[in-house]
């Protein structure tokens, strides 16, 4: 079989506006080189696509069959077409983003959504990750990428660029009796189990007050146990308000806590890896979203 991609474009073309002369219009040529581009391509496979005994053509049992498969081989070639473009470019044609698993989640879910409408050849993948993780995948290049709250001195190897700040919220399960001061000193903080934040990795861990405490990788896993009256934590505050945790929860004020309770969110690269237009499009989407709250 000799046929080619300009008679399987005739031919799908053709089908898909409903006539010879509407798919010679389509493409811009002229209708007798449509007619017989199709009438080659069924030479070449040895059947007839179209019934012609009507005054628009129809496609015979064969010809639905086929073009299926013709528009699949089109839809494949223009995806190859893109993809070398990406190359020609020495644009990334894969890529691995990881994201800490604190990050507000519904932000990040209109972010990818984006991302796959701006970069339809993109080969994605997104590793989830606390703390750490995030910078050690970064760093030995398990990922191009990430996204992480940074509260530990990072490796030299790395850049991390701020994007946004989130501030802490104290909660605490509403039957546990600090549910019933709304402005807890240090002394009464004390006198309950807290649940601090701590990397698996490096070590490096959160704000500790109370002489009791345990020590968990995920602020998610922090928030459950809290809402079953486990103890109390300092989380971020869009994980406190997350409406997994609705009615679960309450926030009291974190006035009596001295040092700064913001969490600095940003992106982390690796120093030695330039920033293509893909990365430099994301983090430049990151920050705009995170910056025009």
């Amino acid at each position: 079989m000799q046929w080619n991609l300009d008679q399987l474009q005739a031919f799908v073309v053709a089908v898909e506006q409903g006539s010879f002369s509407a798919a010679a219009r389509k493409i811009g040529k002229a209708q007798s080189r449509i007619s017989t581009a199709i009438a080659n391509l069924e030479l070449d496979l040895g059947f007839d696509l179209f019934d012609r005994s009507n005054r628009l053509p129809v496609l015979t049992e064969q010809g639905r069959e086929m073009y299926i498969d013709a528009r699949s081989v089109l839809s494949q070639c223009q995806r190859l077409s893109s993809r070398a473009s990406m190359l020609a470019k020495d644009e990334a044609v894969s890529l691995t983003v990881a994201i800490d698993e604190a990050v507000p989640i519904e932000a990040f879910e209109t972010f990818f959504v984006d991302v796959a409408k701006r970069f339809p050849e993109l080969t994605l993948t997104i590793l989830n990750g606390a703390q750490q993780d995030i910078a050690h995948w970064v760093e030995h290049k398990q990922a191009d990428i990430g996204v992480m709250f940074h509260f530990a001195p990072m490796s030299t190897n790395l850049d991390f660029i701020s994007i946004a700040n989130f501030r802490q919220s104290l909660i605490v399960s509403p039957t546990h009796p600090l549910a019933q001061y709304k402005q807890p000193s240090l002394t009464q903080l004390k006198q309950y189990r807290q649940l601090v934040i701590r990397n698996r990795l490096s070590g490096e861990q959160g704000i500790t007050i109370s002489p009791t405490h345990w020590f968990i990788d995920s602020y998610y896993y922090i928030s459950s146990m809290v809402s079953h009256g486990v103890g109390w934590a300092l989380v971020p505050e869009h994980v406190a308000r997350n409406d997994w945790y609705s009615g679960l929860l309450t926030e009291l004020s974190t006035r009596q806590i001295s040092g700064s309770l913001n969490m600095e969110m940003g992106v982390v690269k690796r120093r030695d890896k330039g920033m293509k237009q893909v990365l430099a499009w994301m983090h430049s989407y990151l920050d705009s979203m995170f910056n025009t709250v």
